[in-house]
């Protein structure tokens, strides 16, 4: 294989079966370390968030019946990514080689010189039946397991000269990706010698929240399904070890509960981890994207002032990662903060002001805007002039309550926070079928709303909503609905301990 100096490399990354749990720690790690995701239409955007944030995110939208770019397309995509020195992840769903198409992009890399690497994944083939509780193996029952992709239908509609011969083989049938092929899958099954009381399942959406599954037998699965409604993405499992139902019987107190989160990346993620730990089916329904003002004229003549300022007063962990990554491009650096005394509104963001080499000066009891208001109104004075970097969106409550007090001030935009949609188009779907809804910014409530269809509005009263504050209550409210949990504390414990009260409350 060729390689030079300023060749990249691509690291084709087996997602697994849907559950963000279930990709590989080498998958995590390449995500980690990458430039460019290049990424199918995949079950969930934590896979993404593991991304470093400034990596590039391209969809290349793969779905069945669905495709929005051409193998051959994306084949040269990860060569021109690959030849303009990215470090590219390649998500794939399932494993790479099994009908991932893997080894087409492979011998693309290789004919062009492109380093690469292969991180096997968990395949939908196995884990789904076992989530749903059917073993693909089991002793005295199936001794073997054999997978064959559902497009299995010619041009002229036939199923392969060969597929008598598959289904005569024993042990457990797994088909990938056959739903819209089942009449004549069950049909050749039936055909080739298969008994119409062998037992079969089709499951959709497997090892997700929001999976569903029938089982039958081959006599009668056709019509469980169209009863069920069962969609794609789905598989089919023919064989004995789909009469077992080895589900999961671990409770956990938040069992069958479904939230959908909204926020930024780094919240969202621990927010998630928080649900999903207590048993949760959780899922980011809307991503917080930072837009940076740090070459603003506001935050420039900032910077430039610095001496004046007596108290800096952050709002959010993404305001003291913008602020300290502006203090250096502005050609300054710790020394010019000598004389200021730090605040924060809450703990996080005083850890991740921590994570710079600086303790907190104060940082309220209660972690919302109000509080951080309060305590600043009584502890500076008219002599002190506060600097507050902060969102575009940020609560003019501290704006009110430092009038007020009389007390100088500069608040200065430092970014803005932009909703980020994949698959907006499923968002009126998914609500529906949550349970709560949290939000854990004002501006995450704007961003939300902003541009929501009568349809996504009106699914908004089939859920819980929960917010992380009284700020963020009063920006719902603003929008037309009420908050119907608001969490104790300001923070991901809090809002993780008012879900659970309110569910245990119903």
């Amino acid at each position: 294989m060729k390689t030079t100096e300023n060749v990249g490399a691509v690291y084709l990354v087996g997602a697994g079966p849907g559950d963000p749990g279930l990709i590989t720690a080498k998958g995590m790690a390449r995500l980690n370390r990458c430039d460019t995701v290049v990424y199918d239409s995949l079950s969930s955007d934590q896979l993404l968030e593991l991304a470093p944030e400034k990596a590039e995110r391209i969809y290349v939208g793969k779905r069945a019946g669905q495709h929005s770019m051409k193998q051959e397309e994306i084949n040269r995509l990860l060569v021109e990514l690959g030849t303009a020195g990215r470090t590219v992840v390649r998500l794939k769903g399932g494993d790479p080689f099994v009908f991932g198409r893997g080894g087409e992009e492979v011998l693309a890399l290789e004919a062009a010189g492109i380093p690469y690497e292969v991180v096997p994944g968990v395949t939908s083939a196995v884990a789904v039946p076992a989530h749903a509780g059917i073993p693909v193996t089991h002793r005295a029952m199936s001794r073997s397991f054999h997978v064959m992709t559902g497009h299995t239908l010619s041009e002229d509609g036939t199923l392969p000269p060969d597929f008598p011969a598959f289904a005569r083989l024993s042990g457990t049938l797994v088909f990938l990706m056959g739903l819209g092929n089942l009449h004549p899958i069950v049909s050749g099954l039936l055909e080739a010698g298969k008994p119409a009381e062998t037992p079969a399942a089709v499951i959709e959406n497997g090892t997700l929240p929001e999976e569903r599954f029938v089982k039958g037998t081959l006599g009668d699965i056709e019509d469980r399904v169209a009863e069920a409604g069962i969609g794609t993405p789905a598989i089919i499992v023919v064989g004995e070890t789909v009469s077992l139902d080895f589900r999961a019987t671990v409770r956990r107190p938040l069992d069958g509960v479904r939230v959908s989160v909204t926020g930024t990346p780094a919240f969202t993620e621990k927010l998630l981890a928080s649900l999903t730990a207590l048993g949760a089916e959780a899922e980011r329904v809307c991503g917080l994207g930072v837009k940076s003002h740090l070459d603003s004229p506001g935050m420039t003549a900032a910077y430039q002032s610095l001496e004046r300022y007596t108290w800096l007063v952050f709002t959010s962990a993404n305001a003291v990662r913008l602020f300290f990554e502006g203090l250096l491009a502005a050609g300054r650096d710790h020394r010019s903060l000598g004389r200021m005394k730090l605040a924060a509104v809450g703990k996080g963001t005083a850890r991740e002001l921590k994570t710079f080499g600086f303790l907190a000066d104060y940082v309220p009891e209660r972690y919302q805007v109000e509080d951080l208001a309060a305590g600043l109104a009584k502890l500076a004075g008219p002599e002190d002039w506060l600097l507050i970097p902060r969102s575009s969106g940020g609560s003019p409550i501290l704006n009110e309550t430092l009038d007020r007090a009389k007390i100088r001030y500069d608040d200065v935009v430092l970014y803005d926070v932009e909703g980020t949609w994949r698959e907006k188009e499923r968002l009126e779907e998914t609500l529906k079928a949550s349970h709560y809804l949290t939000f854990a910014s004002a501006s995450g409530v704007e961003a939300f709303f902003d541009g929501l269809t009568e349809g996504e509005r009106k699914a908004l009263d089939q859920v819980r909503v929960v917010c992380i504050g009284d700020v963020t209550a009063k920006a719902l409210n603003a929008r037309g609905r009420r908050a119907d949990v608001v969490a104790e504390t300001f923070s991901i414990p809090g809002m993780t301990a008012a879900i659970l009260k309110d569910v245990a409350g119903n």
